[in-house]
């Protein structure tokens, strides 16, 4: 459920944002517009929401600029500590997307650059858990990497052995980075409506509504 990379989370809480500002060169592109991709996603949603994978904070202050209340899940206690450094009106708790508290209602779950932690099993879980928990209209708003194919998942990754983003290439491959047609399948089998936006070469963001 995501929690075999919180070793890898606490040792890039100190770099993480310089990465997201393109100062990695191997990560520039899929990092490419991320104000406007965070924007984007706390535009889309209003009133109490989950946010799943806080990292270091860049999304959650976005949704508090926009008067959300925001319950926070990050489960690497070294990005816990930094996202509370810059948001400390916000409670961010340990947790992830399958194993979270839930004692209030949920408006809307969103998430950026960690769906993909989770296995495609794991992830029709978590949207049959969050079906469950959403109203009718209750949104899912989640930016990640998705590939409209399996092929061209394996284009990227030789794309970036060719260009020597060894690091990058590695991600690709061991991650568990879907497609748009699995994702899709997911929630229309939970009566979602949902619709999906490209952002980058990499990240797409999708919402999904609860009919």
């Amino acid at each position: 459920m995501g929690r075999e990379f919180i070793e890898l989370f606490n040792e890039w809480s100190d770099s993480y944002d310089d990465t997201v500002r393109g100062l990695d060169v191997e990560y520039k592109k899929v990092f490419e517009n991320y104000d406007q991709i965070l924007d984007y996603v706390a535009d889309k949603v209003d009133g109490t929401v989950m946010e799943f994978g806080v990292g270091t904070g860049n999304l959650t202050k976005k949704l508090v600029e926009r008067k959300c209340q925001v319950i926070g899940i990050e489960p690497s206690p070294l990005m816990r500590q930094k996202a509370k450094e810059k948001i400390r009106q916000v409670e961010i708790m340990d947790g992830d997307f399958l194993e979270f508290p839930k004692d209030e209602p949920i408006h809307a779950f969103v998430s950026s650059y960690a769906f993909h932690h989770l296995t495609d099993t794991e992830k029709k879980l978590a949207i049959d858990k969050y079906t469950n928990l959403l109203p009718t209209g209750g949104k899912i708003v989640f930016a990640d990497t998705i590939f409209l194919t399996e092929d061209e998942k394996f284009d990227r990754i030789k794309l970036a052995e060719k260009e020597h983003f060894l690091n990058l290439a590695n991600d690709l491959r061991t991650e568990f980075y879907t497609t748009i047609p699995r994702i899709k399948d997911m929630f229309e089998q939970n009566s979602f409506s949902i619709h999906f936006t490209k952002m980058n070469d990499f990240v797409w963001v999708f919402e999904a509504i609860k009919k």
